[in-house]
């Protein structure tokens, strides 16, 4: 099972990395029970494990109705788990992401099912936990297994943040390492905010109190995406997109091409600097879910559209001059996503040429506003295909006093790829916008 492999590969690298020499028991036994369970709140739910089977009231305990656990029932509860193990019961109840027990057929709680006839050992139980702990949880419900040691490492190392933080706030519910490591991750992961020599400052990962309690808010699978890309110099990571809950959901094996996604912050960078790239950041990936994304097959430079961008790109809805800072940041990025999905920088000059010949043509020759031609560029604007492009274009060639460069320009379109002549067109769109002051 998946959560068993990655646990495996985990600990390797924590061996390597460590200079130790553990196997699944004994890492579960000296490294991860101490750490996750061995303590008043629990950084992981234990499902129907020994571990909160009897079940535990937590939100009682946190608001002081009733006392914690004390550290003999805990060990009690240790114990049980281990005899579980030992004893053969290799089930959903000890082994996270395996099927649930049941003569008949298996339950809405099982997954990763196969009928190949595959052994499943002590080992890969306690491996299960450490796997099924590296999950990364995003927000749409899902989490992610990144197949990487190094993100492995990383988010091991946040770990221990998060049991200091647990035992330090009072009124800070447990049982959220998945969604821990996610907002750790977006963190660690921010080359322009993250200090090495203090991890923990500029972050600030919680959520609004419900109920006097304190929860780990879900980061936007896109702020994690966008910061892991910028952050690790892999051009390609692997992830295993599910949900464990009361019914769990496999979405599958999904790759992300971080250098795709890179691209558009790169040209942003280089087109318009750093002042707002902090605020920038944030706007990439916005458009659609990730859930919805994985349906494609793969996570890439098109998951990277801003939200807002269709109706402009369908032609539907003509953009004005920005009105303040953030409009001109949200226009540089849709700008900067579309080159990015053009692939071609040399078309950024040819969209501000077409956009300033456009601005030219919306006046007549007393440089006076003129109906007929605003209309005549208008309709240009509103077109998305080559065919609606060629058509408009031909009724404001007679207005220039010298048409060559409109005709290369309509040659260059004429001659694109189908799919990208949308693109050019939008960015002429955003070009024209930004001149336009009438």
């Amino acid at each position: 099972m998946i959560t068993s492999n990655i646990g495996r590969k985990f600990l390797k690298a924590y061996n390597e990395k460590y200079h130790t020499q553990y196997d699944g028991k004994t890492f579960f036994t000296y490294v991860f029970f101490p750490l996750f369970f061995d303590h008043h709140k629990y950084m992981m739910t234990a499902g129907n494990s020994p571990f909160e089977n009897p079940k535990i009231s937590w939100e009682k305990m946190l608001k002081g109705q009733i006392p914690f656990e004390t550290k003999d029932k805990r060990e009690h509860r240790f114990e049980d788990f281990i005899n579980k193990v030992e004893n053969g019961f290799l089930d959903a109840s000890v082994a996270w992401g395996y099927p649930a027990s049941d003569e008949r057929e298996f339950q809405t709680t099982s997954s990763q099912k196969t009928d190949i006839d595959l052994s499943i050992g002590q080992e890969d139980v306690y491996l299960s936990w450490v796997g099924a702990a590296l999950g990364v949880g995003v927000q749409g419900g899902m989490s992610i297994l990144f197949n990487d040691s190094q993100v492995w490492l990383d988010t091991f190392e946040g770990w221990t943040f998060y049991r200091k933080i647990l035992d330090g706030t009072d009124l800070l519910r447990g049982n959220q390492i998945n969604t821990w490591n996610g907002q750790w991750l977006a963190h660690r992961y921010d080359v322009l905010m993250y200090a090495a020599d203090n991890p923990m400052a500029n972050f600030s990962p919680f959520d609004t109190p419900k109920n006097e309690i304190l929860s780990v808010a879900v980061v936007p699978w896109n702020n994690l995406i966008v910061n892991m890309a910028r952050s690790l110099k892999n051009q390609q990571l692997l992830g295993y997109i599910y949900n464990f809950g009361q019914t769990n959901t496999t979405v599958g094996f999904i790759p992300f091409f971080l250098e795709k996604i890179r691209r558009p912050m790169q040209l942003y960078r280089k087109l318009f600097g750093i002042q707002n790239f902090k605020s920038a950041l944030k706007l990439w990936g916005t458009a659609v879910g990730l859930r919805e994304l994985c349906r494609s097959g793969a996570i890439g430079l098109k998951a990277m559209e801003p939200k807002g961008l269709k109706p402009y790109m369908d032609g539907k809805k003509l953009p004005k001059k920005a009105r303040d800072e953030k409009e001109t940041v949200t226009y540089d990025v849709y700008k900067t996503w579309i080159l990015a999905m053009l692939n071609n920088e040399q078309l950024w000059d040819k969209s501000q040429e077409l956009a300033k010949i456009l601005e030219q043509c919306s006046v007549n020759k007393d440089k006076a506003l003129s109906t007929k031609a605003r209309n005549a560029v208008n309709n240009v604007l509103a077109t998305n295909n080559k065919r609606g492009f060629i058509d408009a274009i031909t009724s404001i060639v007679g207005s220039l006093s010298d048409p060559a460069s409109l005709c290369s320009i309509v040659k260059d379109v004429h001659e694109m790829p189908t799919d990208n002549v949308p693109y050019f067109l939008t960015l002429v769109r955003f070009q024209y916008a930004a001149i336009n002051n009438k």
